[in-house]
This record gives C-alpha cells, sequence and structure tokens, in this order.
C-alpha cells in the first residue's frame, strides 16, 4: 500500500508539538484551576500523569515497531485504558499503519474510525482522510465519500479532493474525478502531494486521446 508521507509528516508534527508542549498545556490548565483545587496539587498529579502516559505510549510504540502484530493486543489494551488521551488517539494511527501493513484491514479500520470520530481535534481528520482510503479499497466507495464529506477543516480540503478524485476515478466517473483533482490543485494540493500533477497530466492525456478517436 502506498506510504502517504503527507500525513505521516503531520503525525510526527503532531507527535513532536505534544512532546514539547504538553506539560506546558498541563500548568496553564492547572494555573486556570488554582481557585478551585489549589495549583500546586493538580500541577504536580497532571505532570505525573502526562509523564506516565508518555512513558507507557513509548513502550508500546517501540513494541509495535518491533514486534509488528504481536503487539497488537498491548497497544490495544493501552488505547482501552487511556480512552480520550492524546497518546490514546496517536498509538491507534500507529496501530492502524501497522495493521495495514500486515494485511488486517478490519483491526486499521476499527482503529481509524475511533479516532476520526471520537479523537482529539489534531488527529481527527488525518484518521478522516485514511479511513476513506481504506473503505475504498475494501469496495465502499460511498461509505467513503460519505466519510470525506464528514472533513470540513480547510487545511484538509486539497487531500479530500485529491481522495475524493481518486475514488471517483476507480468508479469510472473521470469527469468528476478530474473535477476533484482540479479542486485539489486550486486548494494548494500540487505544493504537498507530488503525485497530483501525475493523476492530473494523465487524466488530461485520456481525454485528449478519446477526442482524437472521436475525430478519427
Amino acid at each position: 500500500m502506498e506510504v502517504y508521507t503527507t500525513e505521516e509528516q503531520q503525525v510526527e508534527a503532531i507527535k513532536s508539538w505534544w512532546k514539547e508542549n504538553g506539560s506546558s498545556i498541563v500548568i496553564g490548565t492547572a494555573i486556570g484551576l488554582a481557585g478551585l483545587f489549589g495549583w500546586r496539587w493538580y500541577n504536580n498529579h497532571q505532570l505525573e500523569t502526562q509523564q506516565s502516559l508518555s512513558a507507557q505510549y513509548s513502550v508500546v510504540s517501540e513494541a509495535l515497531a518491533k514486534d509488528g502484530d504481536k503487539a497488537f493486543g498491548q497497544v490495544e489494551s493501552f488505547i482501552k485504558g487511556n480512552e480520550g488521551a492524546s497518546y490514546a488517539d496517536l498509538a491507534s494511527l500507529e496501530l492502524a499503519s501497522a495493521a495495514v501493513n500486515a494485511g488486517k484491514l478490519d483491526v486499521a479500520i476499527a482503529q481509524l474510525s475511533r479516532v476520526a470520530d471520537k479523537g482529539d481535534a489534531s488527529v481527527q481528520n488525518i484518521a478522516g482522510v485514511r479511513l476513506a482510503r481504506l473503505l475504498a479499497e475494501q469496495g465502499k466507495a460511498d461509505d467513503a465519500l460519505a466519510r470525506l464529506d464528514k472533513i470540513k477543516d480547510d487545511g484538509f480540503k486539497a487531500q479530500v479532493a485529491e481522495v475524493r478524485g481518486d475514488i471517483l476515478l476507480a468508479q469510472g466517473k473521470r469527469e468528476q474525478a478530474r473535477d476533484a483533482y482540479q479542486a485539489a490543485a486550486d486548494a494548494g494540493g500540487l505544493q504537498s502531494s507530488p503525485v497530483l500533477r501525475m493523476k492530473m497530466d494523465d487524466m488530461a492525456q485520456g481525454a485528449a486521446a478519446g477526442d482524437v478517436k472521436t475525430d478519427a
């Protein structure tokens, strides 16, 4: 399966940002709640919790990278035990990627669905785009397109349009696919997706070939 570099970079950026700023967020929250709970106790408690989650996440992430599908149960237990935590969302994305590589698409779809529907806003759209691709590969084009319709963030407009074009093209809807690819290009997709230009060129060549046959 194709590796979607842009999405992987987005996930890595989120992971790096969380590691650098997670403590600051906790501290800010603690200060805001100082009048209710006493900021010193709350701050220490939240920092300890955050550090523990970070350490657990590192363990399951390394296990997944090392042991592959043998570590799926361990990762799933971490996710279930920390539902709602950002580290659980990141673990779900990593588990989904590993599941795709292992050919276990049901596992991948379950994890991506969880993040897309209930995850932190920073990763919901990434999961949604990946989920749409998997659904399309399983022949569930309508479900895939419906999933894309749920993604409203302008920052994902190019990605959504390109994936929509891929799905429509696979359905034989060439004109609609061409429009979707153009929408992706108009949204800046040519800068983030090197293969988008190739797709658009192929569509143009196919149209030109059709015109020649028609004239002949």
